[in-house]
């Protein structure tokens, strides 16, 4: 895998901080979206750092980054809303690298919501995944309005994103579509990450 890099952009009057990977022939990257920082997310976290780490070792081009009010990244959280204004800023940022034919976001969680709601405004980005998203406690309808290949990833045993939820999301959603629940997994996927893993490389490389 190619090394990461530590960057700093700007995300409209504020700077985030960031760990950039571009590997040599890369047509196609994502930007990788970290869950809740109220609770301890940040772009080290474990779902991102082996997203990050597969999506490397698929060729790919990789932007993780923490949100505003994170680590060294300047501003305070704002609930989601200067959030997607980052996950923007983030796909600026990776395009800015160099010329991609396929853009990816793939956000965990609070980066599912955020993430997947910049992405599907935004007409650079081609594709999207949702690792465990909050759909308990985050309105998803926005998803319905796009008709771009959309992935969501999900724990059987996880209550913050119950099949129960998810089921009525994914059959409002246009094709192309798919969901993927992963056996024994609740909201944290400890040790259950290469499941994640290989269906998200399968979705952005086919």
């Amino acid at each position: 895998m190619t090394d990461e890099q530590a960057i700093r952009f700007a995300a409209g009057a504020i700077e985030l901080e960031g760990l950039v990977a571009i590997p040599a022939h890369a047509t196609a990257g994502a930007v990788v979206c970290h869950p809740h920082p109220l609770y301890g997310g940040d772009m080290h976290n474990n779902v991102v750092a082996a997203l990050t780490e597969a999506f490397g070792r698929a060729g790919l081009a990789t932007l993780r980054f923490n949100f505003r009010g994170v680590g060294s990244s300047d501003g305070q959280h704002d609930d989601g809303r200067g959030e997607v204004e980052d996950v923007t800023a983030a796909v600026t940022e990776l395009l800015s690298r160099l010329d991609l034919t396929h853009v990816a976001v793939a956000g965990y969680s609070f980066g599912a919501w955020v993430g997947l709601k910049a992405g599907a405004q935004d007409a650079r980005v081609h594709k999207l995944i949702g690792v465990a998203p909050p759909v308990a406690s985050r309105d998803f309808s926005f998803l319905a309005a796009t008709a771009k290949p959309t992935l969501i990833i999900a724990g059987d045993r996880d209550d913050h994103a119950p099949l129960s939820r998810l089921e009525p999301l994914m059959q409002s959603l246009p094709e192309p579509k798919a969901l993927t629940m992963v056996p024994g997994a609740d909201h944290f996927f400890r040790g259950l990450e290469p499941a994640i893993c290989r269906a998200a490389v399968a979705f952005l490389t086919a």
